[in-house]
C-alpha cells in the first residue's frame, strides 16, 4: 500500500470513530431528557390512580409576585383623598359605636351609654351622604354610597340606625345627642332612690323592706305610668322598670294595690248583681198588675141583667 492510500485510510478511520462517539453521546442525552420529563409528568408511583392522569408541566420561571387583583386603578376611577379620609373616619366611629353597644346589651343601656357615639357616627354619615362638596369641590355621596350594588356604607349605617329607632332612644336623648333629656334624668334619680332603699333593707326582714320602700316604689311606678301615657319611654327605662317590678313582686314578695283595681271591682260587682236586680224588678212589677185586676161576682152580674130586662118591658 502506498503512503497516499495509507493516509486516506487513516483519515476515514478517525472520522468513523468520531461519528460513533457522537452518536452514543446523543443517545445518552435523549434518554436523560425523556426520564426527566416522565418524572415531572407522572410523579405518582406505578399502579396508582394518578398514573393515568394527564401530564403536568411546571413553568420554567417562577413568578416573583403572587397572582392578585390590581392594587390600584386609573386615577379617574379612584376616589379622592378627601372621600378616603371621610371613609376612614366613618370606619373608626362605627367600630367605636359597635364596641359600646355590646356591653350595653344586658342590662339594656344602649341609649344612656351610647348616645354620643351614635351622634358622632350620624354626623360623619351625613357628611358622606349630603350634596355638599368638600375642599376639592367634590361630593362623596356617589363614590362611597352608590358606586356598586352592595352599598356597604349605607348598609352598615342602616343597621345601627335601625337599632337606635327600635330602642326609641330619641325619647330619652336631647336634640343634638349631647345628653339625656330632663325627663329621663329625673326618672333615673327616682329609680336610683328606689334601688338604694331595696339595698338598704334586703338583708333584713323583707316585710320591713315592703313597708319602708313602698313610697319610693309607688313614686317610681306612677312616674313610669305618666311617661307611658305620654309615649316618652325608651328601651332603657322599660327594661329598668321591668327589672324593678320583678324585684318587688318576685324577689321580695311585696304587694302593691293599684288604684285601678277599685273601679274594676266595682264594675264587676255591678255586672254580677245586674241579673238579680232585673229579675227582682220584673217580679215586683208583675205582682202589682195582678192586684189591679177586678174579678166581678156572678150574682151581681145576674141581678144587673134582670134590672135591664124590667126596664125594657
Amino acid at each position: 500500500m502506498s503512503p497516499r492510500n495509507l493516509g486516506l485510510f487513516f483519515v476515514f478511520s478517525v472520522l468513523n470513530v468520531c461519528r460513533l462517539v457522537l452518536s452514543d453521546v446523543g443517545n445518552v442525552i435523549a434518554s436523560d431528557s425523556a426520564e426527566n420529563l416522565k418524572q415531572v409528568s407522572d410523579p405518582s408511583p406505578p399502579g396508582s390512580a394518578g398514573a393515568n392522569s394527564p401530564p403536568v408541566f411546571k413553568p420554567a420561571v417562577d413568578f416573583a409576585f403572587p397572582l392578585s387583583l390590581l392594587s390600584s386603578f386609573p386615577e379617574d376611577l379612584e376616589i379622592s383623598e378627601y372621600c378616603r379620609e371621610l371613609l376612614a373616619v366613618f370606619g373608626q366611629r362605627y367600630v367605636a359605636y359597635a364596641n359600646c353597644l355590646v356591653p350595653a346589651a344586658r342590662p339594656v343601656k344602649v341609649c344612656q351609654n351610647c348616645f354620643s357615639g351614635f351622634g358622632s357616627l350620624k354626623e360623619i354619615y351625613t357628611n358622606i351622604s349630603s350634596d355638599k362638596v368638600g375642599p376639592v369641590n367634590e361630593s362623596c355621596r356617589d363614590s362611597l354610597l352608590h358606586s356598586d350594588r352592595l352599598m356597604l356604607v349605607y348598609l352598615l349605617f342602616s343597621s345601627v340606625e335601625d337599632i337606635w329607632k327600635k330602642s326609641a332612644c330619641d325619647q330619652c336623648v336631647s336634640d343634638g345627642y349631647q345628653s339625656l333629656n330632663n325627663g329621663t334624668l329625673y326618672f333615673l334619680d327616682v329609680l336610683n332612690e328606689t334601688i338604694a332603699c331595696f339595698e338598704k333593707y334586703r338583708q333584713g326582714n323583707l316585710t320591713e323592706l315592703c313597708t319602708n320602700c313602698k313610697s319610693f316604689y309607688k313614686s317610681l311606678n306612677d312616674l313610669y305610668g305618666q311617661k307611658e301615657q305620654n309615649q316618652s319611654l325608651c328601651i332603657d327605662l322599660e327594661d329598668a322598670m321591668n327589672m324593678t317590678r320583678k324585684l318587688w313582686s318576685k324577689s321580695f314578695n311585696c304587694s302593691f294595690p293599684r288604684e285601678e283595681t277599685v273601679p274594676v271591682i266595682a264594675v264587676s260587682s255591678f255586672m254580677l248583681f245586674l241579673p238579680i236586680i232585673f229579675y227582682l224588678s220584673s217580679f215586683l212589677h208583675s205582682e202589682q198588675k195582678k192586684r189591679k185586676l177586678i174579678h166581678p161576682k156572678r150574682a151581681k152580674s145576674s141581678t144587673s141583667l134582670m134590672n135591664i130586662q124590667d126596664k125594657q118591658s
